[in-house]
């Protein structure tokens, strides 16, 4: 992990940076970043919008949670810019993720295609208890 790396809890998070680094990300391909006003919502009801950025205030990546802080925390978004990836900076959002919704919360999250190896490698368990309900 870098030390130039910033971690905060961003409320204000815009939806022009979040949008960005999605597409930096590759993210993008399964989010609806061509609409402003779903992407604004996902923002303002989110409970936890982490931010990584660089020495320069770049936005380099994202963990975006919906949690009670008591018993369980859903991890919605997790974004590392291509270029940023490999550093240790998602599974540092996740980790500072964890600690902002409270050790006694439980993550969940649907991995992206992608994804499937990446989370195993940073201490994630997969489960065969999901269901779910696909969006329209």
């Amino acid at each position: 992990m870098s030390d130039a790396i910033r971690y905060a809890d961003e409320p204000s998070l815009g939806v022009d940076e979040f949008v960005d680094v999605l597409r930096r990300s590759t993210l993008a391909e399964r989010r609806p970043i061509d609409d402003r006003g779903r992407i604004a919502r996902m923002l303002d009801r989110a409970d936890i919008r982490l931010c990584a950025r660089d020495a320069a205030g770049l936005l380099v990546g994202v963990s975006r949670a919906l949690t009670d802080f008591a018993y369980c925390r859903y991890l919605t978004d997790l974004a590392v810019d291509a270029v940023w990836q490999r550093r240790g900076i998602g599974r540092e959002l996740i980790r500072r993720t964890h600690a902002l919704a409270g050790p006694g919360t439980q993550l969940i999250l649907l991995a992206a295609p992608k994804a499937m190896s990446y989370y195993p490698h940073v201490g994630l368990t997969r489960s065969e208890r999901a269901f779910t309900i696909e969006r329209r």
